[in-house]
């Protein structure tokens, strides 16, 4: 949640991580139908969060209505018509007082309002979508693109979105502030793009998607591990994007990979809501039919030529554990030949990472823990518990039980998810 506006300090706890809670689920879709409305993300994210403060003002005392979201909804519309009746009234003022028309033309107009017919020529009805493609736009860099729409379509504070990309989050507030500048001063249209322009705003489209859904996935803070309303609302663009490009090889790739991993959903978590690792599930609970419309995009994608696009090949590791019937079943030279594969196209740090686990599973620990040592001076990874968490596992396979404890406690220390944070620190005591 933005920091623009104070909290009131009386408000009711409960009614106040009532709020916290619509706001994470809600706020997307409260933004994208505002921009609809007034065609200015920043104006609609800033519309939006003055109804979550009226509504902090109003369920404090009279408790969360039955339907909180239709409530935010209605009010940021509400907000929305009020600021465009302002400006069309200033516009009249001002020629009436004979203000040169260029002035008149700064301001949102009735016919302004009257124009906002033309959004049902769109070719996707999706107000969620809309709002994707138009953070999505090509007068920002790829970077403000993606911090952009975690913000505005996942509903993620600047903390969450740094450590998503592994940044320093001053350098992403910064990033999100002049992305928002940016898109008002251009004028970007709140529309999906025609045929001709997608081409150019699909990569981060995509990469935005699975940002989205690796955050529902595995959350970066909050007390759950898991978000399932941004693992939803990541799948159904995603599926939407498919029947809208249906020749994009990689759009097929990412539907795959989302629908194998979301597969696991009702698996990664026990009945206290705390993390099963991949290992520890049963997989009599993975959802069939998630992996058989997994797989099938992943063939899709395949018939395509993308097999070897950056998603497409994380759904194929996907689609080896999918086709194991046990942990003991799952063919861990395969999954080391597909990273391998997939550092030649994303050489990522968190790839060599998960490369090194793969590693471990078909040639041991030490193998394993040499690849990790080598990864320690990263920078992007200094602050990324899952490096320490694995040199932890590693080292407790070896033996090195004193050392593991340490890597455990170091991890638990820097995850920012209450539920990782004390499955690391069980695994710290289980180890002393």
């Amino acid at each position: 949640m933005s920091a623009t506006h104070e909290r009131p300090r009386d408000a009711d706890e409960a009614a106040r991580r009532a709020i916290d809670a619509v706001w994470r689920i809600e706020s997307a879709k409260v933004i994208a139908s505002v921009a609809r409305v007034v065609r200015d993300v920043a104006l609609a994210e800033e519309l939006a969060q003055d109804a979550f403060v009226t509504a902090l003002e109003h369920w404090g005392v009279d408790g969360v209505p039955d339907k909180p979201g239709a409530w935010l909804m209605t009010t940021a519309k509400n907000k929305a018509l009020d600021r465009l009746r302002q400006h069309a009234l200033h516009a009249r003022k001002q020629e009436e007082l004979g203000h040169d028309m260029e002035a008149q033309e700064a301001h949102i107009t009735p016919d302004f309002v009257d124009s906002l017919d033309a959004a049902r020529e769109d070719d996707i009805g999706d107000d969620l979508l809309r709002l994707i493609f138009t953070a999505c736009h090509p007068v920002l860099s790829l970077d403000a693109r993606a911090a952009l729409t975690l913000r505005l379509i996942g509903g993620l504070t600047t903390d969450e979105i740094a450590r998503a990309f592994l940044a320093p989050e001053p350098t992403i507030a910064q990033r999100i502030v002049r992305a928002k500048k940016t898109l008002s001063a251009a004028r970007v249209p709140f529309e999906v793009p025609k045929a001709d322009a997608r081409a150019t705003r699909l990569a981060s489209v995509l990469e935005v998607i699975y940002l989205i859904f690796n955050e529902g996935y595995s959350a970066t803070a909050g007390s759950d591990w898991m978000r399932p309303a941004l693992c939803e609302d990541a799948l159904r663009l995603g599926r939407i994007l498919a029947e809208l490009l249906p020749e994009e090889s990689e759009v097929h790739g990412l539907v795959a990979l989302m629908e194998i991993q979301a597969s696991r959903t009702r698996a990664r978590v026990d009945r206290e809501g705390r993390p099963v690792l991949l290992p520890d599930q049963d997989r009599s609970r993975w959802d069939p039919l998630l992996i058989r419309r997994g797989l099938t995009a992943l063939s899709r994608s395949a018939s395509l030529g993308g097999a070897r696009g950056v998603y497409a090949l994380q759904a194929a590791l996907a689609a080896c554990h999918a086709r194991a019937s046990t942990a003991a079943d799952t063919d861990w030279r395969m999954i080391v030949t597909l990273y391998d594969a997939l550092m030649q196209v994303a050489p990522t740090p968190v790839v060599a990472l998960n490369r090194a686990v793969a590693v471990s599973m078909a040639d041991g620990p030490q193998a394993a823990l040499d690849i990790v040592d080598t990864l320690r001076e990263i920078p992007a990874l200094k602050s990324y518990h899952w490096l320490p968490s694995v040199r932890a596992d590693l080292l407790a396979k070896l033996g090195r039980r004193e050392e593991a404890r340490v890597e455990f406690e170091r991890a638990a220390e820097m995850a920012q998810n209450e539920r990782e944070r004390e499955f690391l620190n069980r695994r710290a005591g289980e180890i002393g």
